[in-house]
């Protein structure tokens, strides 16, 4: 598809990525009314959802994956929701499992590749709820997992009408590269101890496993995904983790209109994680490539951010075609 020409172009004092994102991160606010539901997953797990809704009944809603030790409540995920709402759509903030404040039953727990949750969320939107209209967005490694799941070899169900993806570290060793660098190390380290502060609670559950002798060896997020998440997952090690996760080779084969923006300075992505080639080779893939908005940072005047809006204006652009 043609490459999209971006229109964003924030404020002055947000157009540096750095001061975007922690800006985001540390004092954006959105009051949004939630419902939780717990569903069980098909290895009988669990998930835990929060709900927002449109003031009249709706038969369309659109499902929200947040990032790397985010949660249903994160602002970059309610901000969607609550502008879905307000025009005629329900949303489904999805905590993946031991994020929503409640460790889940198994070792494993959710990675960048893990689609088949997503899966069971489509599942219970179509079976329980009688959704006929789904749209999908992910933001960092909810993008990810976004692009995987509608790329992958699967038959997806009619239901699904467009999906959109957000700040996605689509090469996840060249990202996991970028993190590791010195001017993403504030953002690495907080990373690290919110992962190993889950996992100190998971050693209450699997000591056997989690020593403390392994949790303090671990010193960088790449250390983490060789011990922990690759292993726990079914992966030889952090690189087959990457390599099989990345979403970035399944591009060519999604169906359905997908949107794609990723800042270009983004300090979080390599240069692998702007996939024009796979954009201009795929109908259905929409790519922009703001200059301005860092990870997650789409910093605009008013309520809502430019990604929020522009996840609005791509589903309305559907529904004229």
């Amino acid at each position: 598809m043609p490459f999209i020409k971006s229109t964003f172009k924030p404020r002055i004092q947000f157009r540096n990525g750095f001061v975007s994102t922690v800006y985001s991160g540390l004092f954006r606010k959105v009051k949004l009314d939630q419902t939780r539901e717990r569903i069980a997953t098909r290895d009988a797990d669990f998930l835990d959802l929060d709900w927002s809704f449109s003031e009249e009944k709706s038969n369309a809603v659109i499902i929200l994956l947040h990032g790397l030790e985010g949660h249903a409540q994160r602002p970059y995920v309610t901000g969607t929701a609550k502008l879905f709402n307000n025009n005629g759509v329900d949303a489904v903030c999805v905590n993946f499992r031991g994020c929503s404040g409640e460790d889940n039953r198994f070792y494993s727990s959710y990675h960048s590749g893990a689609t088949n949750d997503l899966d069971d969320v489509v599942n219970h939107c179509i079976e329980k709820k009688k959704y006929t209209k789904i749209y999908i967005k992910g933001i960092s490694l909810g993008g990810n997992i976004t692009l995987k799941y509608v790329g992958e070899n699967r038959v997806l169900a009619s239901q699904i009408k467009a999906a959109i993806a957000i700040s996605v570290p689509l090469d996840l060793n060249g990202s996991a590269t970028e993190l590791h660098k010195l001017k993403n190390k504030a953002f690495a380290i907080r990373f690290r101890k919110h992962l190993l502060d889950k996992l100190r609670v998971k050693q209450k559950q699997f000591p056997e496993i989690l020593k403390d002798v392994n949790l303090n060896s671990i010193k960088t997020l790449r250390e983490f995904d060789e011990f922990y998440t690759s292993k726990a997952h079914g992966f030889e090690d952090a690189m087959d983790y990457y390599s099989k996760s990345s979403s970035l080779q399944f591009l060519k084969n999604i169906k359905i209109p997908t949107l794609v923006i990723n800042a270009l300075n983004d300090s979080f992505l390599s240069k692998s994680c702007y996939p024009l080639k796979e954009a201009k080779e795929n109908e259905n893939l929409y790519l922009e490539t703001p200059n301005y908005g860092g990870h997650v940072g789409f910093i605009e005047k008013g309520d809502y951010y430019y990604n929020e809006k522009r996840a609005l204006e791509f589903v309305n652009g559907l529904k004229k075609k």
